[in-house]
């Protein structure tokens, strides 16, 4: 039977514990001073090697599971493969046989990523994942031969929810620290032109130098547009919750050298939105404007310049307000708006839409109205403010004694902020350039006077030659009443009683 005498007394379970615990924090301790000596000693990707030597010999490969993430999902791009491709730049060690490396012309360093047939791998809190990129070639009726590029995620499939809900994100969250961290501002156009293409378009860095800073417009109307530029890129719960697509569209309107093409620049540099020209005469069909801008990023600019001229969308039909539907082979207006604010419109986010023109009452009022185009900036002639702008950018200078003349200059001749800088640059002494420029001011106003007064007699020698005419009119208008023939007064006798 049981008995109390074989129970262990206190002072030794006490004992053996505190000999258990011992054992336990060296031991722990050992592992810690091993695995620092192997960390010292072994470099990370050697480690990594191994690691993946070993659990290759080990696992069951039935039990691997391989996500296969596309480039592209459908018409739109596979935001995932975006981060996931950026996330592996980070995972470049010496060890790889073949790498892939690109330099924009003015980028500071070398991209290098992996090409096809390469493999990663990866640790994630203790999961073990092998990323391989692959390729695949497909015929295209419109585009020919097109290269699908294809990533293939591996790991034991046990992992499954962990990869898909921690890992994936995690890769997503850090390659948005290391775009923001290395953006560079792109600008597309369509077609492959000696840099990097995504589908149908082709893209280089955007360089300009452009920003608000430095732009040449009116105060408050730059202060309107930042404003309103900030209010749009915070506010994605907002125009989710109002049920409408998280896009904007801007009208720039006024005269050429206003600065329209810079006011683009400064935006895409202030928002670091890229930018997609597109032409509207390399467009032939509603189908293929739908695919090219669905293929668009997150996060970027839609110009099409000079609207009014680049094509002739013929949509109007017979009848009041009637908008012909057009087909797939032809691209007509009702195809454009209802990508700006259709269904179609909905394919994306953070998107902002520009059309720029010189004549704003060309435009079809359809483009027009809110909802399309939600801004109409009009982009006037160059004011004092705006000269003061251009007076530091290319002068460096703040003020002068030359500045009040040109002030009152400026309020008396139409001339665009490029006719100003022009003239700015053709001397790099302060003085010469401000009187180069009141001279030129000047002449302008000379002319516009000239032209004003040759009008004013114009107008004066044809009110006096009207007045000539109403004369000899009213003359003729006499003698052809003095002409006619006097009627003889007839008078009967009366008779007398």
């Amino acid at each position: 039977m049981f008995s109390l005498k074989n129970i262990p007394s206190t002072s030794s379970i006490l004992s053996t514990y505190t000999t258990f615990t011992a054992s336990a924090m060296l031991i722990r301790s050992m592992a810690t001073e091993v695995q620092a000596i192997i960390n010292q000693l072994i470099p990370e990707q050697l480690r990594n090697l191994l690691l993946s030597k070993l659990g290759g010999l080990y696992s069951n490969p039935s039990s691997q599971m391989t996500l296969l993430i596309n480039d592209y999902d459908g018409y739109s791009i596979n935001e995932l493969y975006e981060a996931s491709h950026t996330y592996l730049q980070t995972k470049i060690t010496p060890s790889m046989k073949r790498l892939k490396v690109s330099k924009a012309p003015r980028d500071k360093k070398v991209i290098v990523n992996i090409h096809k047939g390469q493999k990663v791998v990866d640790m994630y809190e203790g999961i073990q994942v092998k990323w391989e990129m692959t390729c695949v070639d497909t015929k295209d009726d419109e585009q020919g031969k097109v290269e699908i590029r294809v990533l293939e995620l591996s790991f034991h499939n046990k992992f499954m929810e962990t990869v898909i809900n921690s890992y994936l994100p995690y890769v997503t969250e850090r390659s948005k620290a290391i775009k923001e961290e290395n953006k560079a501002v792109k600008l597309f156009s369509l077609g492959n032109f000696c840099g990097d293409y995504d589908g149908a378009w082709g893209s280089t860095n955007l360089d300009h130098p452009a920003t608000f800073d430095k732009l040449a417009m009116d105060p408050a109307v730059k202060k309107e547009l930042v404003d309103d530029l900030d209010r749009f890129v915070r506010r994605r719960d907002y125009y989710k919750r109002v049920g409408k697509a998280w896009k904007r569209g801007y009208l720039l309107y006024g005269p050429p050298g206003t600065g329209k093409s810079s006011l683009i620049a400064a935006i895409a540099n202030y928002l670091k939105f890229d930018i997609y020209d597109l032409e509207l005469t390399s467009v032939s069909s509603n189908s293929q404007l739908r695919g090219l801008l669905v293929s668009t990023r997150n996060r970027s600019m839609l110009v099409i310049e000079d609207i009014d001229c680049s094509i002739e969308l013929q949509n109007r039909q017979a009848g009041p307000g009637g908008y012909g539907q057009g087909t797939n082979d032809e691209l007509t207006l009702s195809g454009l708006l209802n990508f700006i604010d259709g269904l179609w419109s909905s394919c994306g986010d953070e998107r902002i839409i520009v059309f720029t023109t010189n004549h704003k009452e060309k435009i079809d009022p359809a483009l027009l109205r809110p909802g399309r185009m939600d801004m109409h900036i009009h982009m006037s002639y160059c004011t004092p403010s705006a000269f003061r702008v251009l007076a530091s950018n290319y002068l460096c200078i703040t003020n002068h004694d030359l500045f009040n003349e040109i002030d009152q200059l400026m309020l008396e001749v139409e001339v665009t902020p490029a006719q100003v800088a022009e003239e700015l640059m053709k001397s790099e002494d302060t003085d010469i350039a401000l009187q180069g420029l009141i001279n030129f001011l000047r002449d302008r106003k000379l002319k516009s006077e000239n032209c004003n007064s040759g009008g004013r007699e114009a107008d004066l020698e044809e009110q006096n030659e009207s007045k000539a005419r109403e004369r000899v009119g009213a003359i003729d208008k006499i003698g052809k009443i003095n002409k006619k023939p006097k009627r003889k007064r007839k008078y009967g006798n009366k008779r007398k009683n």
